[in-house]
């Protein structure tokens, strides 16, 4: 029997800042419910650390190497074979509502990297951007685009009946939501924003409290849009697969006035490893931390916040946060409602994580500590009861894990494995080790780019190697788990740091996307 299929992305969210964690003081009552009715994956990791690249191996279920999509500001391949792709072709109803971006959402800075591909990486920009979309591409998640005029995204757009989209992050999105707000008498573009904000705190322009009331916000807007997509689907006999991406909680943390105000700053607790003293860590990262408290930094970069900016981000994103979490709730009883939960199979997940105070850092990119790579996952299927698995599990997992869960034909190159054997029992054997990656075009101080990032991580250890850089950071994570010790260095972990590398290597060759094969030698 075929089974419908929703997928809830919530973007920048660490697994530890949920309710069920029990590490903070954060109200998830309807995630909480749902982890004790599904499978709850604790060391799920991401592909890559970064958004466009994990959304794309979501999608695809490949590593980033493979898709194509190595770097944020590059579209993913119109064509690309995707779980939604295989769904539609084999009958069912496909939709998505929110934040997709599978493609530039024309940030300032997103063309600015475009700029640094086209200049650093000529060959990526050339196969990625001009030779499938041609020389005068426009992205279709494009931000100005949508405020200008509402854009209609095409037919199967990455395997899509239809998009309803919001493009961008905290309270200033643009995309269909945009024009959804207008209609209700409130224009996102005028009076969201920092600047129109109710409140702001002084010391990081990333926290403030947003002018736009919940009724009107971008989570409210994707939570509608989706409830309106289930109650149209079960009036149909075909399955169906719906795609909900919220743009929170990744900053700007700004959430209106209804969730803003539930955490006081001040009783929000301070990492163990905030106050790391990097003596063993790479060089750009000490001056990170010699920089603590300047936040007037590339607004998506990793930096080093003080312990009141610290506390102000998070009181905020746990207000963001519970906003979601209601929201997940009213689609969760809205599916309960049309007598649908035996038959559809719920997967909350996030595109990536954030440091989030973490070795006293901050947002992502750069760094893989387990704040930023590690990501919630938990997949509920009624018919394969519930649990806890400690497995090493992986974005690229979650597509062929959907198709097979549902009844679907296989993904074609897909990389990733089904979970289903770990949810029901089946599977004695899993992987001992993962691969992460990341690639960037630009640097940061003491590390210029182009930068790639290869790191490992077993039950034992995680590696990490920055090529060409001879930056390297090797943890023993049975006696060091907070990651506080870089042994590469050291002589008494050579063994180690040997036996780590040889992973890596069987790791990277395992996922080194393969050229046409030929019918005969010659």
């Amino acid at each position: 029997m075929k089974k419908n299929v929703v997928v809830i992305v919530a973007d920048q969210l660490r697994p530890d800042h949920l309710g069920f964690a029990g590490k903070l003081p954060v109200r998830t009552p309807h995630l909480d419910a749902l982890a004790r009715q599904g499978h709850v994956f604790e060391n799920a990791f991401v592909c890559n650390p970064v958004c466009m690249p994990n959304r794309a191996t979501i999608m695809t279920g490949r590593w980033p190497s493979a898709h194509g999509l190595r770097t944020n500001g590059i579209p993913l391949d119109p064509d690309a074979p995707t779980y939604s792709r295989v769904m539609r072709s084999d009958g069912w109803q496909t939709s998505a509502v929110g934040k997709l971006h599978f493609q530039p959402m024309g940030y300032p800075f997103e063309d600015y990297q475009l700029d640094e591909i086209r200049e650093t990486i000529p060959e990526l920009y050339e196969e990625s951007v001009t030779g499938k979309f041609g020389e005068n591409f426009r992205s279709w998640e494009d931000m100005r685009w949508h405020f200008e005029e509402e854009v209609q995204l095409p037919d199967d757009y990455y395997g899509f009946d239809n998009v309803t989209l919001s493009s961008g992050h905290g309270d200033q999105v643009s995309g269909n939501y945009a024009h959804w707000a207008r209609s209700r008498g409130w224009d996102p573009q005028s009076q969201a924003g920092r600047k129109n904000a109710i409140s702001r705190y002084p010391n990081w322009d990333h926290v403030y409290e947003s002018a736009v009331p919940a009724a009107l916000h971008p989570t409210t807007f994707v939570t509608d849009e989706s409830i309106s997509r289930l109650e149209a689907f079960a009036q149909s006999e075909r399955p169906f697969c719906l795609f909900v991406s919220f743009p929170d909680p990744h900053h700007p943390f700004a959430p209106p006035v209804e969730y803003f105000h539930r955490h006081d700053p001040a009783a929000m607790p301070i990492p163990e490893t905030f106050y790391d003293e990097h003596e063993k860590s790479p060089s750009y990262i000490r001056s990170l931390i010699g920089k603590r408290g300047i936040s007037d930094v590339d607004p998506m970069m990793v930096w080093a916040p003080t312990e009141d900016q610290y506390r102000h981000a998070l009181a905020a994103e746990l207000g963001s946060i519970e906003f979601i979490d209601d929201s997940v709730g009213r689609i969760l009883q809205t599916i309960a409602d049309l007598g649908l939960d035996e038959s559809t199979i719920i997967v909350f997940t996030s595109d990536h994580g954030d440091i989030f105070g973490d070795h006293g850092l901050i947002l992502k990119h750069f760094t893989h500590y387990q704040g930023v790579l590690r990501v919630p996952l938990i997949i509920r299927d009624l018919a394969t009861g519930q649990g806890v698995h400690r497995e090493l599990v992986s974005s690229a997992d979650i597509a062929p894990t959907i198709l097979d869960l549902a009844g679907a034909r296989a993904l074609p190159k897909v990389q990733g494995e089904s979970l289903s054997g770990l949810m029901t029992g089946v599977s004695t054997r899993w992987r001992e080790s993962l691969l992460v990656e990341e690639d960037q075009p630009f640097g940061v101080e003491d590390l210029a780019g182009p930068v790639r990032i290869r790191t490992v991580i077993t039950e034992r250890f995680r590696l990490t190697e920055i090529a060409g850089k001879g930056m390297t950071e090797l943890f023993d994570l049975r006696t060091d788990p907070s990651e506080l010790l870089n042994l590469a260095g050291d002589a008494d972990s050579a063994e180690l740091l040997s036996d780590a590398r040889a992973v890596m290597l069987q790791e990277v060759l395992t996922v080194m996307d393969e050229s046409s094969i030929p019918f005969h030698a010659a």
